[in-house]
């Protein structure tokens, strides 16, 4: 059995290395469609920076529930125009028809009951609301880069705990949401600061051995003294609509 993580713990550590993707925002943003008239619901929104972003650019009437009291008042020292709600994934503290948009960022791995989710998400959505789940595919997983190649033991803890695409698409449509389409989207950059990887401010570093993390840091930390690394980050976003 997997141990639990706690996420309560770790909100310090996401709140200082956890970062917007530049093109999951872009895509949420253009792809939804999102404006000043958008009622946008983030599921699992940590500290906040996803919502945070979509509310700035847009304008919107915005929610972000976590599970997390931690990550919640990170989430809420950013300011007040967006309400920040303590709930479940299979709970969500909203009315039903209340959002016309409802996404979820490298979360639905970690709920215990998707199926219940994407109902929640059907209930609370407008007709013709959009839904979209940003996550990992097993693709994805295999070749994360640096993360696969210096902690190989990542890839089967993370091939147990990510759900398929096509379980995923099958899930959304037996929920109701209909159009289910999916993207990838990537971005790159090189960096010296591994910080992150250190600190195991990625969930999936937690759940290793500590020799196996020792060893992977080791050979990482090798390879950033001699210079920038690349890291690529890639996401498959999975849209579909009420």
């Amino acid at each position: 059995m997997m141990q639990a993580i706690n996420y309560d713990r770790l909100a310090a550590d996401y709140a200082r290395y956890r970062r917007v993707h530049p093109r999951v925002l872009e895509r949420l943003l253009q792809r939804g469609e999102l404006g000043p008239d958008a009622r946008v619901l983030e599921v699992g929104c940590g500290t906040g920076n996803y919502i945070v972003a979509v509310q700035e650019a847009t304008e919107c009437i915005a929610w972000g529930v976590d599970p997390s009291a931690e990550m919640l008042a990170r989430a809420r020292s950013r300011g007040d125009r967006i309400a920040f709600l303590l709930g479940v994934a299979e709970a969500l503290p909203l009315k039903a028809g209340a959002c016309t948009h409802l996404f979820t960022v490298d979360v639905i791995h970690h709920l215990r009951d998707r199926s219940t989710f994407f109902r929640e998400a059907h209930r609370v959505l407008v007709d013709g609301g959009i839904i979209c789940t940003v996550t990992d595919s097993a693709d994805i997983i295999r070749h994360r880069e640096p993360l696969a190649d210096y902690f190989p033991e990542t890839v089967e803890v993370d091939l147990r705990r990510y759900p398929s695409i096509p379980q995923l698409m099958a899930e959304m449509r037996a929920a109701g949401f209909a159009g289910i389409a999916q993207e990838v989207v990537e971005y790159a950059f090189e960096t010296r600061d591994i910080s992150i990887y250190r600190e195991r401010g990625l969930s999936t570093l937690l759940l290793l051995p500590d020799d196996a993390f020792r060893r992977g840091l080791s050979r990482l930390e090798r390879l950033a003294a001699r210079g920038p690394i690349r890291v690529v980050l890639r996401y498959v976003m999975l849209w579909g609509h009420r």
